[in-house]
């Protein structure tokens, strides 16, 4: 017997990133994979299949794909747009078709996102012809649609393609297509996002606020408008999934643990020290020259501070933590670990050795402060759209994490620099990364701006 038909969503939470696999009758394709990619061969094992397809639908940005390690696993045959030319694998056309028992993919050529990017529209021959899924990679998402803007310089003709692939190729597969999208809420890759994973074509176009458009121009109007950031690892993404040159991995790197002497001997010899703790464990001691990015924040901000060229030394305060973040950076590309700091940080406390400290800021304080005219600096390093949709604090110099590295000569100095955000998960960020450029009084908002919507902090709105 042929069995069932089985389709699986894999989901990796750092990044927001979606793949699936789907299989009948001994067969199965893999849709993007991630470069961890030995949660597919369970899959398909558990299932009676062997992955014989793997079909990426555009070179992705924001993490490296697993293609080719999962080809090496499996012997299984990549594709991938003809739009582009690949190092690797094997380019697909509008019309392309391949059989897994019952189920039958088919390829649509979809650009807009990128040149190349193609979407996969899923049939249940047993049932009918009529399609009854698609997998829209980053042409069309729950609540939102992909970004444009890898194209500067063609900006308008690729957001008119994105427009086409949208309305005239996707939508009118029917109503009752289920999506299948390659990111959810989260992702770098677009914004405003639905913060569920399942939906149909009709639902997304009766409620995506992306479609809700009169006309074409309209909708280029739109995405011209757009103006996301890209971090800097995504020019690292690019060339891996396009030239197929990241490095094999056999198995998740493990850093080794690191006696104090041993951890600061790698720093010195240039590791870059990564801190994985809360803001407030961070606030209270750190390693001089630390950077701080809180675990969960990695994957939305590594890629801006982080340098493929130095080994990272992590400090967090468990092994299970380590485990996740390199999970969390080698989807990024960051293969060298020097090591961990046994013991944490307290460990290095206990040998002697200095530690630096930042201390914590009201909220009340800071509206203290305005009100008496402080003489100190407040620096937001929130995204602009949320200074838009929000508010800001009266007074603040405005800087986006993402830049600070880059603007530190717009910091103004001799007078104290209080960093603030949404939260106070950035605005740790930011204080590290003054501290490690010089920055000698340093303070961090703890609960910055949702402190201050409790609080009944003056808040003005941005023009």
């Amino acid at each position: 017997m042929a069995g069932s038909i089985f389709l699986e969503k894999v989901k990796s939470e750092s990044l927001a990133h979606l793949s699936f696999i789907i299989g009948h009758d001994g067969k199965a394709a893999v849709i993007d994979p991630r470069r961890d990619c030995e949660v597919y061969v369970d899959i398909a094992q558990r299932n009676g299949a062997r992955i014989t397809h793997i079909f990426e639908t555009h070179r992705n940005e924001d993490y490296v794909i697993g293609s080719r390690d999962l080809a090496r696993r499996t012997g299984a045959a990549i594709f991938h747009g003809k739009n582009l030319n690949f190092a690797y694998g094997h380019p697909v056309s509008e019309g392309d078709t391949f059989v897994f028992g019952n189920i039958q993919l088919s390829i649509l050529e979809t650009p807009g996102h990128t040149f190349e990017s193609i979407s996969i529209v899923m049939k249940d021959k047993s049932t009918g012809d009529r399609p009854i899924g698609v997998f829209t990679g980053d042409a069309l998402f729950i609540g939102s649609v992909g970004r444009t803007d890898f194209f500067p310089d063609r900006a308008r003709e690729v957001a008119g393609l994105q427009y086409d692939s949208i309305f005239k190729k996707i939508l009118p597969l029917g109503d009752q297509v289920i999506l299948y999208p390659a990111h959810g809420a989260g992702s770098v890759c677009g914004s405003g996002m639905a913060d569920r994973e399942f939906s149909t074509l009709g639902y997304e176009k009766m409620f995506n606020p992306a479609l809700q458009v009169p006309d074409r121009e309209a909708f280029i109007d739109r995405k011209v408008a757009e103006k996301p950031h890209q971090p800097p690892y995504f020019r690292k993404m690019e060339e891996y999934n396009q030239q197929g040159n990241a490095p094999i991995l056999d198995r998740l790197p493990k850093p080794p643990p690191q006696s104090p002497s041993q951890f600061s001997e790698s720093a010195q010899q240039g590791a870059q020290i990564l801190d994985l703790r809360s803001p407030e464990a961070f606030a209270g001691a750190f390693v001089p020259g630390s950077l701080a990015i809180p675990l969960e924040m990695v994957p939305a901000y590594g890629g801006y501070f982080l340098s493929y060229e130095r080994p990272i030394g992590l400090i967090a305060h468990s092994y299970d933590e380590i485990e996740t973040a390199v999970r969390f950076l080698i989807r990024m590309g960051y293969d060298q670990f020097s090591g961990f700091l046994s013991g944490g940080l307290h460990a290095w406390e206990v040998s002697g050795r200095d530690y630096d400290r930042i201390p914590a800021v009201h909220v009340k304080e800071l509206s203290r402060r305005l009100k008496e005219k402080d003489a100190f600096t407040l620096l937001d390093v929130r995204e602009e759209e949320e200074l838009q949709e929000v508010g800001k604090f009266p007074g603040a110099h405005h800087i986006f994490l993402g830049d600070l590295p880059h603007k530190l000569d717009a910091v103004p100095k001799g007078k104290p620099v209080t960093t603030f955000c949404g939260s106070g998960m950035r605005a740790i960020i930011a204080a590290s990364i003054l501290k490690q450029n010089g920055f000698d009084v340093v303070e961090d908002s703890l609960g910055s701006m949702a402190a201050c919507l409790e609080a009944g902090c003056p808040i003005e709105e941005v023009d």
